[in-house]
């Protein structure tokens, strides 16, 4: 397994770390897949009964790094490191692509995932922070669904991790207006679980509480809180990856991300 992301496990737990931390763990091609790798990693480990998942360094994940945002301007879907995950990286038998599942897979791991949340989760970031269970975030952590500021959508299964968090309306402003929000905002709407000073001592402390119950009764319940959840999902991600699909590589697309870089207003087009 890559070293981009560690795993230990002690007493039933795992403790999973972003470990990019030069980049605030930023995500690539590589990054993506790290992830992904260390969730399916656990999906069947019958030892485990929580996972703590954090970022070393100064923040949980700022999203994609700027050299993905600067390929994607190219105008084609991912070929290598530093692109968008495309619907190329279907697998058989995963309703989600790369990027999806490196969200997804926190809630398709049978035991309770608690996501320790600091600095920055932004964009894909914030998205791979509502696939866990749980967050537990320090109450300046920077928040962002971050996607229409680079003339994106959520495409990392946030549309489906957001619904039941927080209002529609809420849903719709925080996506829409891709503001960044700090850790009181999120709490107060519904995004984060608890306010800590110290995110990943907290998480730990809940999760050894977590093991002190019924490992089948906690496996089982979280099994039925998903339920509809997961029937619903397969169509909600295909509809996230069919419309980024027509935009990545647009003009206005395009312009969003080189109008950021240029430091310039952006010059849009209307849609046809």
């Amino acid at each position: 397994m890559s070293n981009r992301v560690t795993i230990s496990i002690s007493d039933g737990i795992a403790d999973v770390r972003f470990n990019r931390p030069d980049k605030r763990n930023a995500l690539d091609g590589e990054q993506f897949q790290a992830i992904v790798d260390a969730g399916e990693s656990l999906k069947t480990n019958k030892q485990i009964r929580v996972v703590v998942l954090s970022g070393e360094g100064a923040s949980f994940c700022a999203g994609l790094d700027l050299a993905s945002m600067g390929a994607m301007a190219g105008g084609s879907e991912q070929d290598t490191n530093n692109k968008q995950p495309a619907a190329s990286d279907m697998q058989e038998g995963r309703i989600t692509h790369l990027g999806q599942q490196a969200a997804w897979v926190w809630q398709e791991v049978p035991v309770p995932v608690v996501a320790a949340v600091h600095g920055h989760a932004l964009g894909a970031g914030c998205q791979i922070a509502l696939g866990a269970d749980l967050r537990f975030a320090h109450p300046d952590t920077k928040f962002s669904v971050r996607e229409t500021y680079w003339g994106l959508v959520p495409d990392c299964a946030g549309t489906v991790l957001l619904q039941g968090l927080v209002r529609p309306d809420v849903m719709k402003d925080i996506v829409l207006s891709a503001r960044i929000f700090d850790g009181r905002e999120a709490h107060a709407i519904g995004v984060v679980t608890r306010l800590s000073e110290n995110p990943r001592d907290d998480a730990f402390a809940y999760a050894a509480e977590i093991c002190k119950r019924s490992p089948d009764a906690v496996r089982g319940a979280k099994e039925l809180l998903n339920r509809m959840t997961v029937e619903y999902a397969a169509a909600q991600f295909e509809a996230e990856r069919r419309t980024i699909g027509r935009m990545i590589g647009g003009h206005n697309q395009r312009e969003a991300v080189m109008s950021d870089f240029e430091k310039r207003a952006p010059a849009y087009i209307d849609p046809k």
